[in-house]
């Protein structure tokens, strides 16, 4: 297992290494030794999966005050998968990063606190998240995903959205309403 940092701070590409033979594959999705020594999150206390029809888009979603890391891996299918820092003070805010990630590859993201998370499946998808802290629905909030400051390149341009999701915060209404705390 191999950590790579990204152009973000704290975003980070988790390389697993997978064994593959005639049988099938074995992936390694977590190492608590690798996990300490690089200075990441060893305790996740809710653990929960997401299943998408290809087409579907989700986010971009943050939570505020008790914002969550997030590990997430695809184990079916293939996403799009964007990470946005809307941490108060960082010298990346409002800019984002974006992964292929898939259940054939060795990817999976770190995502620190504070960052917005979405995707937008290019097949029948699921993912697997791993929160830093449980999900708070009065604490969830939703950036639009083609907000044009932000102007993320999504490879799907008529999305199937959920209505929370079609009705986001422009960037600049959550700088306005949140980025002071």
């Amino acid at each position: 297992m191999r950590i790579v940092a990204t152009d973000l701070a704290g975003l980070l590409v988790i390389e697993r290494d997978i064994f593959a033979d005639a049988r099938g594959a074995f992936h390694e999705a977590y190492l608590d030794s690798v996990f300490a020594a690089s200075g990441l999150p060893t305790r996740f206390p809710q653990v929960s999966d997401s299943h998408s029809r290809k087409g579907v888009l989700r986010g971009l979603h943050l939570q505020l005050p008790r914002a969550q890391a997030k590990l997430v891996r695809v184990v079916a299918g293939e996403v799009f998968d964007v990470a946005v820092d809307l941490r108060p003070g960082s010298a990346s805010w409002g800019r984002w990063a974006s992964f292929i990630l898939s259940a054939a590859g060795p990817r999976m993201l770190f995502i620190p606190e504070g960052f917005a998370h979405g995707f937008a499946a290019l097949s029948d998808s699921v993912l697997i998240y791993h929160f830093g802290t449980p999900y708070d629905p009065e604490g969830q909030i939703t950036i639009a995903w083609d907000d044009r400051d932000l102007a993320i390149e999504w490879p799907i341009r008529a999305p199937i959205l959920s209505a929370g999701d079609a009705t986001g915060l422009s960037l600049a209404v959550f700088k306005r309403r949140f980025a002071a705390r």
